[in-house]
């Protein structure tokens, strides 16, 4: 994936329509894209979970590539993030494949966890679909929130703020959000 020398692992926060986010990676590429945690710090640790560093000096320019990308997206630009390499060596079969196939559902579009099952060759798969997807270390650039459960309803969300942050990134890139939240709605009391 690197042109340039295998950099050494790092992470990374940068600012986006959502919070700081974090971006990590190894040697092989990069290995984990986080969504904004109760702090930098909380952030920053999760990241480091999948590369074994907290820091930095300088990112790889594919990591450059990719964190502005992102930042385009959560501004409401419909950017296909299908240019970013992840580095899928130690992400089980299943989830990796589940994982490609999300991949293609573009900004502003949404599929279901049934579709996606649909999709692999294994229509009764969606309850293990939604379990890959909770476990997705590529927030964003995997976009399980454009994954919604039967019937357009948002479904989980393992993400700080659940659903009510998969509401806001769905509105973000202009696609249906599941319908209004509900009375019953956990993220939004």
């Amino acid at each position: 994936m690197w042109s340039e020398p295998s950099p050494a692992p790092g992470v990374v926060l940068f600012d986006t329509a959502i919070g700081r986010c974090a971006i990590g990676w190894a040697a092989a590429g990069i290995v984990t894209v986080q969504l904004p945690g109760a702090s930098d710090v909380a952030t920053r640790a999760r990241a480091s979970r999948y590369t074994g560093a907290a820091t930095a000096g300088s990112p790889p320019t594919p990591v450059v590539a990719a964190v502005r990308g992102i930042r385009v997206l959560l501004d409401g630009e419909a950017v296909d993030l299908g240019f970013v390499e992840l580095d899928f060596e130690w992400v089980p079969e299943f989830h990796r494949r589940v994982y490609e196939v999300a991949r293609t559902i573009p900004p502003g579009r949404t599929m279901t966890y049934g579709e996606v099952a649909t999709r692999l060759g294994e229509p009764g798969a969606a309850r293990a679909v939604g379990q890959a997807l909770g476990r997705n270390p590529f927030a964003i650039v995997v976009p399980c929130h454009r994954v919604l459960a039967a019937g357009g309803k948002l479904g989980g969300f393992s993400a700080r703020g659940g659903v009510h942050t998969k509401r806001r990134m769905l509105a973000l890139e202009g696609a249906p959000a599941g319908g209004p939240p509900t009375l019953f709605d956990p993220a939004d009391r």
